[in-house]
C-alpha cells in the first residue's frame, strides 16, 4: 500500500481557498473589505517569504467564524462552494486524486487552511482523510471560538499532524511501499524531504530550484 498526501492550495486547487472564503466574505459585508485586503496581502508575503506567524494568522483567519453560528456558517458555505471553488477545481487535479484512490492508496489532504473551510472541499474531492488547521469549538454553544487547537498543519508541523493521524490508525512511514507529497510551496519542504516520492507540483520560484537540484518530479496541474 502506498500513502498519497495533497496540498490543498494552489496545488489541487488552482487557487487559495482561504483567500477565497475571504473573498467570500467580503462580497457578503461580513468583514471590512480594506482591513481584509491589507492583511491578507500582508500575510501572503510573509507566507512567501517563509516569515509567517501562524498562530497571527489564525487569529486573524478564525476570528470570522466566532461571530456567526453554524447553522448560517454552513449556508454560506454551500454557497461558496459553487462560487469560488468548484470552478478552481480543475480536471487534472481530479484525475490524479481518482488515480491515487483507483490504486487503493491512503490518502489525505494535508493543509494549513482551517477544516471548516476544507473539509466540504476534500470531500469534494473524494478524498476521506483531512489534516488540516482544526479551529477550536465552545462546548457551552457550540460555536467557533476563534482560536485553534492542536498543532497548525503548516511546515514542520504538518509532519507532526500526519505522524499523530498514522499513529493513530496503527501506521508509520515504514509501512508504506512508497509516500507521495505533492505541493506547490517551500514552505512544505519539510514534509516533501520526509516522504519517498515528492512531487512539486505548479511550483513557486524556491521550490522549482530545490525540486530541479534535487531530482524531484515537477508537473503542473493546471
Amino acid at each position: 500500500m502506498n500513502l498519497a498526501l495533497f496540498d490543498l492550495d494552489n496545488t489541487l486547487l488552482a487557487g487559495d481557498s482561504d483567500f477565497e472564503w475571504a473573498q467570500f466574505l467580503i462580497s457578503r459585508g461580513v468583514v471590512d473589505p480594506v482591513l481584509q485586503e491589507a492583511k491578507n496581502q500582508q500575510f501572503y508575503a510573509q507566507y512567501k517569504a517563509g516569515t509567517l506567524d501562524i498562530y497571527e494568522f489564525l487569529d486573524f483567519q478564525l476570528a470570522p467564524l466566532a461571530r456567526h453560528d453554524r447553522t448560517e456558517l454552513d449556508a454560506w458555505h454551500l454557497e461558496y462552494m459553487d462560487r469560488h471553488i468548484r470552478p478552481i477545481m480543475t480536471a487534472q487535479a481530479r484525475t490524479l486524486v481518482l488515480e491515487h484512490l483507483a490504486s487503493g492508496d491512503l490518502c489525505a489532504i494535508v493543509t494549513a487552511t482551517n477544516s471548516f473551510v476544507t473539509g466540504p472541499i476534500a470531500r469534494e474531492f473524494g478524498i476521506p482523510n483531512l489534516i488540516g488547521t482544526i479551529p477550536a469549538v465552545d462546548v457551552a454553544t457550540g460555536r467557533f471560538s476563534g482560536k485553534s487547537t492542536d498543532t497548525p498543519s503548516f511546515q514542520g508541523g504538518k509532519i507532526t499532524r500526519v505522524e499523530s493521524w498514522l499513529a493513530s490508525q496503527g501506521l508509520w512511514w515504514g509501512a508504506f511501499e512508497q509516500s507521495y507529497f505533492y505541493s506547490d510551496s517551500h514552505n512544505d519542504l519539510p514534509l516533501m524531504e520526509k516522504v519517498t516520492r515528492p512531487v512539486a507540483v505548479d511550483p513557486d520560484e524556491t521550490l522549482r530550484a530545490h525540486a530541479s537540484k534535487m531530482g524531484w518530479k515537477i508537473i503542473t496541474l493546471r
